[in-house]
């Protein structure tokens, strides 16, 4: 995990930034006003005023390392200083009264804090990938085409679909089928199925950007309370360009959403975050109940979309559907994998686990490795598919699976020589192995699938590697 910078450190990197609108220094201990003037040093910004302002505030260890160093007035800063502009008149009466000066610190650092740490995500940095279980997708791809015609489509035709695929004109896209699945993981199909909407994980696994948005074909673009269309893509964008705060629960949700802020007693330490790696969308219509729920109310239907995100805390466990996620590939792809297969599994939600267990997996990964995952936003609307009390006889072994499998993840400690998430689901797998192996077979088998999946990873990164 993580270690967070200490508030004094982040005061004097706000300082830093800020020196050019600061008129006097002398209220600041001694200690901290040499650390500001060596790193003001080490940054290149020191100026000929920023000079005359260290040396009015006659402090002698200041005063000293100027002379040991016989600096010279600089007329020019090496390097540019970032201005942030906090209003005239906040800042005429911040330089009035010394005592105030930590809170021109504190203001300084709350300005910087929302800047800072943000990632700009491109379009040709997205791979948007679709597992196709419809052998027609044309009007999935039209009713989607505002939104996906910007981005490379990857399309995965389930292997036991039959049908010739048919997709829309007009998008940049790629189609794999059984044959290129067959070619691509050869041996290791025995333990690694793309059979269902588990052909999604294959687009994961072929995609060469940075980062993957998964939406199914069965979810059509939902519209929020004002009767606005959703850019789903464009909403999971902004979860995974700004930070995640998993370390301290902020109850007005996500303080980087335009309105919101950090509440008070949140600690200015840990207000920069930290990346945010998986971002879990929820839908509209049919909602993610396991079969049981979803049996014992037929006529139930999710009509509530509620406008907010939210960062999953640490060590806090969710199941996660890859029917509407996006998340950062390079960083936590490998932890996204096809392995938990029930004996006498369906292809639709109700019928299979898998992207519970793959879930649990890949936030285990980002707790260990100091990732954040945010769940909420954006919406889709999913359709009709299924029938609950059919499939409650194919999903019932995963349902009583969970109770061993949920206290399992939530007690999983991953060593500190795991520090890629190939590394930790290697690990974890050994875990598996030995902790839940010998309850049921099907865990030795995922333990197993684990194994094959980041070999698979790595063999297809190596190959495209060497092209």
């Amino acid at each position: 995990m993580r270690t967070p910078p200490a508030l004094v450190s982040l005061a004097i990197d706000a300082a830093l930034l800020n020196l050019p609108n600061i008129s006097d220094l002398s209220s600041i201990p001694e200690h901290i006003l040499l650390e500001l003037f060596l790193r003001t040093l080490r940054a290149g910004k020191l100026t000929e005023k920023s000079l005359n302002l260290f040396i009015a505030t006659g402090k002698e260890e200041v005063l000293s390392l100027i002379q040991a160093l016989n600096i010279q007035h600089v007329l020019t800063p090496v390097l540019p200083t970032t201005h942030f502009d906090i209003g005239n008149s906040n800042l005429a009466t911040f330089r009035q009264c010394e005592t105030t000066f930590y809170l021109y610190f504190i203001i300084c650092l709350a300005q910087t804090i929302r800047t800072m740490s943000q990632v700009s995500i491109k379009d040709d940095e997205v791979d948007i990938v679709i597992g196709a279980l419809h052998s027609d997708l044309t009007s999935f791809m039209e009713d989607w085409r505002q939104v996906f015609s910007r981005f490379h489509l990857i399309i995965v035709k389930d292997p036991d679909l039959k049908e010739e695929l048919k997709t829309s004109d007009g998008f940049n896209l790629d189609v794999y089928t059984k044959s290129d699945i067959d070619r691509v993981v050869g041996s290791s199909s025995s333990t690694i199925l793309f059979s269902g909407y588990s052909c999604r994980y294959f687009g994961y696994l072929m995609s060469r950007k940075k980062y993957v948005i998964s939406v199914d074909d069965d979810c059509l673009p939902a519209r929020d309370n004002n009767g606005v269309s959703i850019d789903a893509v464009a909403q999971h964008i902004t979860n995974l360009a700004t930070p995640a705060t998993p370390f301290f629960f902020n109850t007005l949700y996500d303080p980087y959403r335009k309105g919101a802020d950090f509440v008070r007693g949140y600690p200015f330490s840990l207000r920069t975050g930290v990346t945010c790696a998986l971002s879990c969308g929820l839908w509209l219509n049919l909602a993610d109940y396991d079969a049981p729920t979803q049996a014992l109310k037929p006529g139930h239907r999710n009509s509530r979309y509620v406008d907010a995100v939210l960062t999953v805390p640490t060590r806090a466990m969710m199941p996660v559907s890859g029917i509407n996620i996006g998340f950062d590939r390079e960083s936590v792809g490998p932890a996204l994998l096809p392995v938990l297969r029930l004996a006498g599994e369906g292809k639709v939600r109700w019928e299979t686990v898998e992207d519970i267990w793959c879930g649990m997996c890949v936030k285990v990964v980002c707790d260990h490795m100091g990732l954040g995952v945010k769940t909420g936003l954006p919406y889709v609307w999913r359709k009709e598919r299924g029938d609950a009390v059919e499939s409650l006889k194919k999903e019932w072994e995963g349902v009583k699976l969970m109770e061993e499998v949920v206290p399992f993840f939530q007690s999983v400690s991953l060593s500190s020589e795991a520090v890629s998430a190939e590394d930790c689901v290697v690990e974890m797998a050994a875990v598996v192995k030995e902790r839940l192996g010998p309850l049921d077979p099907v865990f030795a088998r995922a333990a197993d699938a684990m194994v094959d999946w980041i070999n698979l990873w790595k063999t297809v990164a190596g190959t495209r590697s060497a092209a």
